[in-house]
């Protein structure tokens, strides 16, 4: 086992309660900015697809792989990626990543070929991991309770409210010049000289390197009640790449046009965004276990009432409750799962969580889609199909909670 030096304690309020966010923190400044730069990576240029498309002679398939690659490298990479944020240090690897992914980013624009352009998007997703594990891994590390939580859902806000904007600017870059969306990723490399002058480095391990770290933190990660997070960041974002980004667009496609469709979007992006950032205030009143019963059963109502809306007010009204339930499930995983795990493997869980995390969003899409089509079941059965699932997954959590609550006599905000 490592010892564990530390160069500052958890972070506190030095005014206001300790449910609020400090806004002038150094260490929250950075989380949020870099997470910011998150929807970057696919928002920002699906709506450039076509483009990239036609200007290589491409089919939409190889199209497509410039999103899907993104994500399936975070997959694989992100237990290693964690491993290093643990033995070297968060500060050194949040701004690696920054820099690589500035970096690879604005070389896109110069991409000579397709198979360039995928090589360094595959290289980028490795770089996006990075940023998304070191990210929540330094909020889990500086702040404790109700105050993590509100940390946690002003980043979760930040993600929402940044992913509904960044395809404007996407769509609107692709319309100067093909290789334009590219140039906005070089806003990561002021944020990673920043990061390099003003974070601190709280955390640092050292000693049990090797064999008997991977042992350790295996030992340590792979619980039941960790476990059971990982399953619950999985079903949340496989439901909402699922519905969301793919079945509720072919649905609404037939009735209406694509800027309709985008505001339907941009509604759920608006209510997770509004509610992530009350994350901190819930948790003072509200478990971990019950919140993401609350999740779910918003997915629940949401997903039947998609499958039932008649109209365009209909939807934004079904939109909006899934998007309540998106802002009440993302922070409170990543705070359930810092509350269980000790600093010196605070990233490596992390990275466990980014995996999975990833993965509902790679399949998802893709399940949806055989399911509907190859199947033949049908958009709209998925949707009420998704509803099922999601009432069971509320039950679960109703059971769970209240149960592991009583044997260990937990605090509310304890999962």
């Amino acid at each position: 086992m490592g010892q564990i030096i530390e160069t500052d304690s958890r972070a506190t309020p030095t005014d206001g309660p300790t449910e609020t966010v400090p806004w002038r923190s150094r260490t929250v400044q950075i989380v949020l900015i870099s997470t910011a730069l998150a929807p970057l990576g696919v928002p920002l240029i699906s709506p450039a697809l076509p483009v990239f498309r036609d200007v290589f002679g491409i089919t939409d398939a190889e199209a497509s792989l410039l999103v899907s690659t993104y994500f399936l490298v975070g997959i694989v990479l992100s237990p290693f990626i964690g491993i290093l944020a643990d033995r070297i240090g968060r500060k050194r690897v949040l701004v690696a990543g920054l820099l690589a992914f500035g970096v690879l980013g604005g070389a896109m624009a110069i991409a000579p070929t397709f198979e360039a352009l995928l090589a360094l998007r595959v290289a980028q997703g490795t770089a996006a991991a990075a940023i998304f594990i070191t990210t929540v891994t330094i909020v889990g590390d500086e702040f404790d309770g109700a105050q993590r939580n509100a940390v946690l859902g002003a980043n979760v806000a930040v993600l929402s409210a940044t992913a509904a904007l960044f395809p404007v600017l996407g769509g609107a870059l692709a319309g100067i010049a093909w290789n334009a969306p590219f140039l906005a990723y070089l806003a990561a490399i002021p944020i990673a000289v920043f990061a390099q002058v003003a974070l601190d480095e709280p955390h640092r391990v050292a000693g049990g390197r090797g064999f008997t770290y991977l042992t350790d933190a295996a030992r340590s990660i792979v619980t039941p009640p960790l476990l059971a997070l990982f399953a619950v960041a999985f079903v949340t974002e496989f439901l909402l790449f699922g519905v969301i980004f793919t079945a509720m667009p072919f649905v609404l496609a037939t009735a209406f046009a694509p800027v309709l469709i985008g505001v339907v979007i941009l509604a759920s992006e608006t209510a997770s965004t509004v509610v992530a950032a009350s994350s901190g205030r819930l948790a003072r009143h509200l478990s971990n276990e019950w919140t993401i019963a609350f999740g779910f059963a918003c997915y629940a109502v949401g997903f039947a009432a998609a499958w039932a809306a008649s109209g365009l007010l209909t939807t934004v009204g079904a939109v909006v409750v899934i998007g309540v339930g998106v802002g009440l499930l993302m922070p409170v995983v990543d705070a359930a799962v810092s509350e269980r795990v000790t600093t010196e493997y605070m990233a490596g869980a992390m990275s466990l969580r980014n995996s999975t995390t990833f993965l509902g969003r790679t399949t998802g899409p893709i399940v949806f889609v055989g399911l509907a089509v190859s199947a033949g079941f049908g958009y709209e059965s998925l949707l009420l199909a998704s509803s099922f699932v999601a009432i069971v997954a509320t039950g679960v959590a109703v059971v769970a909670g209240p149960v592991r609550l009583a044997r260990r006599g937990a605090h509310p905000t304890s999962m």
